[in-house]
């Protein structure tokens, strides 16, 4: 009997052995778990970035820049009668002109700017010469836009010459209106479109001859006070035009703004009876303002 006492005895030892060298329990947490009324935080989204939204994207300009071009063109559409507006960046290329840009409009005396353009040129030549009368006419018509001087030498040099070289320059819409004066052509009745003065400014600005372009350019930078309107500002020059005409006021405005005559602007405000000569005039300077501001 002594044996199986023995082997029980062993396999109690065995056991209790075993039970003392057993792995301890897995450690748990001492964190208390969450709470389902309180759920972990979310993980912050990670940011995304919207690409910025220009007004005119295919106008060529900066994205600044075409938000002015679409409040100036807001306000255009607000303003008495009809208003052609192009606005041209010399540096980059870039055009914008609005849906009235090639309207058929009374020039009034900005074409008196393709007159002086023209006079060079042939004095330049050999066609003409000059005097020293004609340069005081000259700087008259740029100065203070006068009249008087503007007839002086469209009758001395000829209207008819004068005309057949306007499309030169750009003037290609340009129309000499008929039944309005006993000479024709007259500078004083022409139609043309906001498109033909941006051509005419910039072919002063690129194609007139240094001398000749260095004096026209001096000249529109230091109009008299019936001229600073428009486009007309700190570093700018324009040749201005206005007339009660059939129909009504026309105020029209050439020009250019900007270090090297950078951008230029052609505006012809096209009052068409609902307006006089003060809201084409504040029309005009607000646009220049809006965009250059």
């Amino acid at each position: 009997m002594l044996r199986p006492v023995l082997v029980a005895c062993a396999l109690a030892l065995t056991a209790c052995s075993n039970a003392v060298t057993a792995e301890p329990p897995a450690a748990t947490s001492s964190q208390p778990s969450s709470s389902p009324s309180q759920p972990p935080s979310p993980k912050p989204a990670a940011a995304v970035t919207t690409p910025e939204v220009c007004a005119l994207p295919d106008s060529g300009f900066e994205c600044a820049f075409q938000k002015r071009i679409k409040d100036a063109q807001a306000y255009a559409q607000t303003r008495p009668g009809t208003v052609g507006i192009v606005l041209r960046d010399r540096k980059t290329g870039a055009t914008w002109r609005n849906d009235h840009a090639g309207d058929m409009t009374w020039t009034a005396s900005t074409i008196k700017l393709a007159m002086v353009v023209n006079l060079l040129e042939r004095n330049r030549s050999g066609a003409i010469t000059l005097t020293s009368d004609d340069r005081r006419l000259m700087t008259a018509m740029l100065h203070s836009s006068d009249d008087d001087a503007a007839d002086a030498l469209w009758k001395r040099y000829s209207g008819t010459t004068f005309n057949a070289a306007f499309p030169k320059y750009g003037m290609t819409d340009l129309v000499p209106q008929r039944g309005y004066s006993a000479a024709f052509p007259y500078w004083g009745f022409q139609k043309c479109t906001a498109n033909d003065l941006d051509r005419l400014i910039n072919y002063v600005l690129d194609r007139v001859p240094a001398d000749d372009r260095a004096y026209i350019v001096g000249q529109m930078r230091q109009v008299g006070p019936e001229q600073q309107w428009g486009v007309w500002g700190p570093d700018s020059g324009n040749k201005n035009g206005w007339s009660e005409e059939d129909g009504g006021w026309v105020m029209n405005s050439v020009g250019f703004v900007g270090q090297d005559a950078r951008y230029t602007v052609a505006i012809m405000n096209n009052l068409r009876g609902q307006g006089g000569y003060d809201a084409g005039r504040q029309t005009d300077t607000e646009i220049s303002r809006i965009l250059f501001r």
